[in-house]
């Protein structure tokens, strides 16, 4: 009896250690799994920090692109503007021109027939009166061109007002100047020649010329890198020139060449005349470029 209850006390002392021992492992795992119970919290903390970290970001981006988005399609709108005025200022020249050649015309008819009529000696009087008649008339309209070739002057000054304190911004595209035509009046007996002007950027029919030294003193050319790169922004096929978003501002001066491509081929050179802040206008080295190179292409300054 007695080893009996010696075999029990033994087996209840080994359940005893055996339950502790499990106990006590069971009490490691738990605060093992407690412990990386907390870690992945922290986890699961600086993941949801993150995340709204990143959706901040992610709206401020949607925004900037929505902006960006307004501020180009502003840009489209108002280069389709001035290609639209541009148009009605080449529609005027052309305009200008017919009345200029009916002048001429007319001019050449009063000649002739003065000169029929200084061999009638009985009629002179009544021609000579004819012709001051007409020349009257001319100098009339002299006067008038002359008036409204001073008004043209005076919104090309508010136009340069408004360019130097509003200076272009670019972000892709680049806002151009509003383009005004300047005509000449015509003389009695002298013909004359119009100009059209791009902000500071002279166009005459036989190209870009030189610029008024009245008006615009250049500026100096700055720092120009070798691997300078821009694009096309208006080409003028009628005075063979095309206007490229690079300007002072990126160090290019009167004399540089770029090289033009369109869809990554080479199409040809302009040889930069004109130059603003942020833009220039050069003229084509080929006759056939005005066929090739539309706005949009890549420009790469050329090695001098």
């Amino acid at each position: 009896m007695a080893d009996k209850d010696k075999l029990s006390l033994v087996i209840l002392i080994v359940l005893i250690i055996v339950s502790l021992s499990l106990a006590g492992g069971v009490f490691f795992l738990f605060q093992k799994e407690k412990a990386r119970n907390a870690s992945l919290q922290s986890e699961l903390e600086d993941l949801k920090n993150l995340e709204k970290i990143t959706e901040a970001k992610l709206e401020e981006s949607k925004k900037t692109i929505f902006d960006l988005g307004n501020k180009l399609q502003d840009s489209k709108s108002r280069i389709d503007a001035l290609t639209g005025q541009l148009d009605q200022e080449k529609n005027a020249k052309t305009e200008a021109l017919n009345q200029l050649g009916q002048l001429k015309s007319d001019l050449d008819q009063q000649k002739s027939l003065r000169a029929d009529l200084e061999k009638k000696v009985s009629d002179a009087q009544t021609d000579a009166q004819r012709i001051n008649t007409r020349l009257q008339e001319l100098e009339a309209k002299n006067k008038e061109l002359e008036t409204k070739r001073q008004e043209l002057e005076a919104k090309i000054k508010t136009l340069e007002s408004i360019s130097e304190t509003q200076p272009i911004q670019e972000p892709k595209q680049v806002e151009q100047p509003k383009p005004v035509e300047q005509a000449q009046a015509p003389k009695p007996v002298a013909t004359t020649t119009k100009n059209v002007e791009l902000g500071t950027i002279v166009v005459s029919p036989e190209g870009v010329t030189s610029l008024s030294e009245a008006k615009v003193q250049s500026q100096p050319a700055g720092k120009i890198s070798s691997s300078l790169e821009g694009k096309v922004l208006v080409v003028n096929k009628d005075y063979s020139f095309a206007i490229i978003n690079l300007g002072n501002k990126d160090g290019v001066a009167v004399g540089n060449v770029f090289s033009v491509y369109h869809n990554n081929k080479y199409t040809g050179d302009i040889k930069i005349e004109k130059i603003h802040d942020s833009m220039s206008a050069g003229g084509f080295l080929s006759a056939d470029m005005k066929n090739k190179v539309n706005e949009g292409d890549s420009v790469m300054l050329k090695s001098q």
